[in-house]
């Protein structure tokens, strides 16, 4: 077995790898209806092996780009390995098929709700060099969602396999592939992660004051709002009620993004204290009256409590812009940063009662052949890859269930809040969104990606960084 590497030595070093980066009230609401805390379903005793929960959250990448050629899944169509989409270039006027990619740094293209849908297209999903070519170059923030790599190189049709992402695929290999994991909404980074804590983004007239948000898929309140903007409710709020332990584990540095979409900003230094692009709960209202802004830390404490045994029921894990995947950032240092922190969990005393869910938070202009579902007004945006990995996922098996990151919390809450959901007639917070999503029926159950009949898989401890054929590539910002 490898020794176990710090997550915080692991940093500096990745480091060498990249290119050129640049006191509170406990009570609810005044003037809010009364909480139920009535616990809504029934004790499902095969979750009861399940004491920790944690999302690593990794930036702009699609299924095919990750996974599009792993054995079973559904991948890019092909026959006899020539691939049967044929996607148009406009600025060429042919089509382009997708492609191997060994490249280490990839461009994408702009993700923003209107690129979305102009690579769907109505279902044909054929926009996305169109798209690309359409993005803005040069730009001062090269993570921008409305830009793409300053080189005139496209290529969002290009896909990695084992050869430059060896360990995410042993991990498909040896625990759970989802080929059926869409973002939760068809838009860009900051409401993706709104979405994977609230259930919805918003834009709040109000702070502090849920009635007063209204929806908003491309532009919730700017990260650079007062506290309290994001009224509404998140799951953070129904764990604090249920004494359910949880922590937002931030890696400190730099943000990919710009507050509010903007085309161009100084870099934007991301900490736990400071709202950002990845970091949206400092300006939730639920948070902060709470007494909880405390939860949000950063991977040094992620590091101690792993090691220690102390992981709180609930973790999400988010990079900063060195280490996200978020063009331009490298495959390999994500992927090495990624193996450092599952390394931590598996070498931790809470391994065996802990299920791992790791995802990509929107596609990043990347192609990608499964139209999404259209579940409500937000979405569902397009397939990201999607991971479990626990002592208790069934071995190699591919989920085909629809999903999108309302299963985590679905599943959150049925882990530990017997089925209670972010749902505005009972939480004690009404707020006017338009979807309880966890209740949407196309919404697939996690716990069938689990076998808890069987004794816990030994731990899967894997070299980071690991060994593969990724080749650099100069970009120019």
């Amino acid at each position: 077995m490898l020794r176990r590497q710090s997550v915080l030595r692991l940093l500096p070093l990745l480091g060498g790898f990249a290119l050129g980066f640049a006191g509170c009230s406990n009570s609810p609401d005044s003037g809010m209806g009364p909480v139920d805390t009535t616990l809504a379903g029934p004790v499902r005793p095969e979750l009861a092996k399940i004491k920790h929960i944690v999302i690593i959250m990794q930036e702009n990448r699609s299924f095919d780009q990750y996974f599009g050629t792993f054995p079973g899944a559904d991948g890019i169509p092909m026959t006899n390995g020539v691939p049967l989409a044929c996607v148009r270039d406009p600025a060429s006027g042919t089509c382009v098929r997708p492609f191997h990619d060994s490249a280490d740094v990839n461009l994408g293209g702009p993700h923003r709700q209107s690129n979305a849908t102009a690579d769907i297209d109505g279902g044909r999903m054929d926009g996305f060099v169109k798209q690309a070519e359409s993005g803005r170059t040069g730009c001062a923030d090269p993570f921008d969602p409305a830009c793409r790599g300053g080189s005139g190189l496209v290529d969002v049709l290009g896909y990695h396999d084992d050869r430059e992402i060896p360990n995410y695929w042993s991990y498909a290999r040896n625990f759970v592939l989802q080929d059926r994991m869409f973002e939760p909404n068809a838009s860009w980074s900051l409401p993706a992660h709104l979405f994977m804590v609230s259930e919805w983004s918003a834009r709040c007239a109000l702070p502090d004051d849920p009635a007063s948000c209204i929806n908003a898929l491309q532009s919730p309140n700017p990260v650079g709002s007062a506290p309290g903007s994001y009224a509404w409710t998140d799951l953070t709020f129904l764990l604090h009620q249920a004494g359910i332990s949880w922590k937002y584990y931030v890696a400190e540095g730099s943000e990919p993004d710009c507050d509010d979409d903007e085309a161009v900003c100084p870099p934007v230094p991301q900490r736990t204290t400071t709202p950002g692009i990845w970091n949206p709960l400092p300006l939730f209202s639920t948070v902060r009256k709470d007494g909880e802004l405390g939860n949000i830390q950063t991977l040094d404490s992620f590091e101690a409590d792993a090691s220690s045994g102390r992981l709180p029921a609930v973790a999400w894990i988010i990079p900063n812009g060195q280490v996200s995947e978020h063009p331009p950032a490298s495959v390999s240092v994500g992927q090495a940063y990624v193996t450092s922190v599952i390394n931590q969990i598996m070498a931790s005393p809470d391994w065996n009662s802990t299920a791992i869910f790791l995802a990509w938070d929107d596609w990043g202009g990347f192609y990608d052949h499964v139209p999404p579902p259209q579940v409500d007004i937000n979405g569902y945006g397009l397939r990201v890859p999607g991971l479990v990995i626990s002592p208790y996922a069934k071995q190699g098996f591919i989920d085909h269930q629809t999903l999108s990151f309302d299963a985590y919390v679905k599943f959150i809450e049925d882990v530990f809040l017997r089925g209670r959901r972010i749902d505005p007639a009972t939480d004690g917070r009404p707020d006017p969104r338009p979807t309880v999503r966890e209740n949407i029926a196309a919404l697939g159950d996690l716990s069938r990606d689990f076998d808890f009949t069987r004794s816990p898989a030994p731990a899967l401890m894997l070299p980071a960084p690991p060994l593969t054929s990724l080749l650099p590539m100069l970009v120019a910002h």
